[in-house]
């Protein structure tokens, strides 16, 4: 979660990830139709290990694309926290057809090893997946942008994802050509498997993801030391202790125990919390914050379950 993007309001970040989620179901709808019709030209398992992929990618988007928006959602009398995890179990969702993807395609590359025929229409092929690769980058531009002034978690995952099938495009990219040009049929089958092996590899980054939000992970340590820098900015805030935080979606979730002169006016004490609940806003601006003042020196313990958990 980068923290140098700019502070956006909650309504402003929705616009760009509708917009960037949006442009991922067009890009993979595109790919589809162009991928489709080079495969039903050829039958290369390359371009089916493509095609395949893309579809995925399509339903990965659209998921992606519901997600963000139930996501966004404010609270409600059922969700006191938000619906932010319905990114995590929309990315668990991702990785299990992707799962599924991985092992279809191997199944069907280790068959294409005896094949004697290279695939035919070879330029063809070469000129789909050229394009691919070029529609591809243009979108990862535009989740790049968006991912660095919203901090969506669901759009940095498309992003990964699809940053993952430029590797794939390439690798089915050169199995086709060199299948064709140097009539190696095993080349595209070898290109098949090593993009069967690739999306594997990219779904087990999906599911961690997904479980770390799911499992209440705490955030990047970068994060985490900007956020208690921003609590006790203020010389009244003598200390900070019982720090949790948890990213949910595109929120994060912030508690902490402030430790306060205990001969602080409540209505001081308010003002000082408020203070740098402020801060922490500024710089996260989706950020749900809970602070509890403790009395420097004189508190005793509490907090229920977790309240003496090690600090970190």
């Amino acid at each position: 979660m980068s923290t140098s993007a700019p502070a956006l309001t909650a309504a402003e970040s929705l616009v760009l990830t509708r917009r960037v989620t949006t442009l991922s179901v067009a890009c993979a709808a595109v790919l589809i139709v162009i991928k489709g019709a080079a495969w039903l030209a050829g039958h290369s398992v390359a371009m089916l290990a493509s095609l395949a992929d893309s579809g995925l990618d399509l339903i990965a988007s659209l998921i992606t694309f519901y997600a963000v928006r139930y996501a966004a959602e404010p609270p409600d009398a059922e969700h006191r926290f938000g619906h932010g995890k319905a990114e995590a179990f929309a990315s668990l969702t991702q990785a299990g057809l992707v799962f599924a993807s991985a092992a279809l395609i191997g199944q069907e590359a280790v068959r294409a090893f005896a094949r004697t025929e290279p695939p035919e229409h070879g330029a063809l092929g070469v000129g789909v997946m050229a394009a691919s690769i070029v529609l591809t980058l243009m979108l990862i531009r535009a989740q790049t942008e968006v991912t660095r002034k919203t901090r969506s978690v669901a759009v940095s995952g498309d992003r990964a994802h699809y940053a993952a099938d430029l590797a794939s495009n390439a690798v089915s990219l050169v199995g086709v050509g060199a299948a064709s040009l140097l009539h190696l049929a095993w080349v595209d089958a070898a290109a098949g498997l090593i993009v069967a092996l690739w999306l594997l590899w990219g779904a087990i980054g999906v599911f961690r993801e997904a479980s770390h939000q799911l499992m209440d992970h705490e955030l990047p340590l970068e994060d985490r030391e900007r956020i208690i820098a921003l609590l006790t900015a203020d010389p009244r805030v003598l200390g900070v202790h019982q720090v949790r935080t948890r990213a949910s979606g595109p929120y994060m979730h912030v508690q902490a125990h402030m430790d306060l002169d205990p001969t602080l006016v409540l209505s001081v004490a308010h003002a000082v919390m408020v203070a740098a609940e402020n801060r922490v806003l500024e710089a996260f601006p989706a950020a749900d914050i809970l602070l509890h003042p403790d009395p420097r020196g004189m508190a005793e313990p509490h907090g229920g379950a977790f309240g003496e958990a090690p600090p970190r």
